[in-house]
């Protein structure tokens, strides 16, 4: 059939989760709940840092942001999660779909190099310790903070002129709860192999610069740990970077597993991608306020000063 006379898809249905309808309420008021446990826990950080002297220092900075991240991240998608599953109507325009593949990747990518980022002001202070002020100040934390913000923009404007290209002629249900790179490619009718090929190749390279500084950051730290004689201070420099290991492994897994590879959908991928989506930016709080006395204890300072303040 002669392109001219095929007919341009302009809307999609979400077919989201697969359950019986009488579960969606029980889903719409779980997902609401750890919603409202992301906004909390994530905003909780964002001011307690911002409003706590004792943490402002550029670790606890760059964790605010990441709070940040998480907070607009899950925002992408969890309330056109809440409005499907309580509607009948779960379609998207496709202009509403680029939107949301656009702000997707923009705070995933920003999210990926801002744990990199994190690697390395952890490698800073425990290899470079008499130097930790002076290398990691204001301005070089402002510098950091908007090269993640300007590669991420551009990796998903790499990414929308990309799926810009594809044409969309057939089949309009996109067996996903959001629209990504993976569902869109498997419904097009274009050629996308070249186009599939610069898609892997531009996650791919910001995950392979990510990798490479994580790996040198925390081989560094990792020698300068075993050269401490000091018990007490390898213990104290190791706990501070478990929390941030932990949330490297949760939110890297599932974005290789999902994004480093050809668009071929899996069963897996729903459930993959509620982790790193979802649950990511729900545990991600909860891991760093758990094992950071520092943060629990100004937390805990703060939430006094607002709660139980004489007027």
């Amino acid at each position: 059939m002669n392109d001219s006379h095929q007919q341009t898809v302009e809307e999609f249905t979400l077919l989201g989760l697969d359950t019986v309808p009488k579960l969606s309420i029980v889903l719409f008021i779980l997902l609401l709940i750890i919603y409202l446990l992301i906004l909390l826990g994530n905003l909780l950080i964002m001011v307690t840092v911002y409003f706590e002297a004792r943490l402002h220092s550029a670790m606890y900075y760059f964790l605010s942001k990441l709070s940040l991240v998480d907070l607009c991240y899950a925002s992408v998608t969890v309330p056109k999660m809440l409005a499907n599953f309580l509607s009948n109507q779960t379609k998207i325009t496709l202009s509403g779909c680029i939107a949301q593949l656009f702000f997707l990747h923009f705070f995933a990518g920003t999210e990926c190099i801002l744990l990199t980022v994190m690697a390395y002001d952890r490698y800073v202070a425990i290899c470079l310790p008499l130097r930790y002020s002076s290398i990691m100040n204001s301005a070089m934390c402002y510098w950091l903070e908007a090269v993640c913000w300007a590669i991420s923009f551009f990796h998903s404007i790499i990414q929308i002129i990309l799926t810009c290209q594809l044409k969309f002629c057939g089949p309009n249900r996109i067996d996903h709860f959001f629209c990504d790179i993976h569902a869109l490619s498997v419904l097009s009718c274009s050629d996308i192999f070249i186009i599939e090929i610069v898609f892997v190749a531009n996650s791919g390279s910001i995950a392979a610069l990510s990798f490479i500084v994580l790996l040198i950051s925390y081989m560094g730290i990792i020698r300068t740990i075993v050269q401490t004689r000091s018990d007490e201070g390898t213990g104290k420099a190791f706990s501070t970077c478990v929390s941030h290991l932990i949330v490297v492994t949760l939110f890297f897994g599932p974005s290789v597993f999902i994004y480093l590879r050809p668009s071929v959908s899996y069963g897996a991928d729903k459930m993959v991608s509620i982790f790193y989506t979802v649950l990511t930016p729900l545990l991600n709080p909860i891991i760093y306020t758990l094992r950071n006395k520092e943060v629990k204890a100004a937390i805990r300072s703060f939430l006094g000063k607002k709660l139980f303040r004489r007027d």
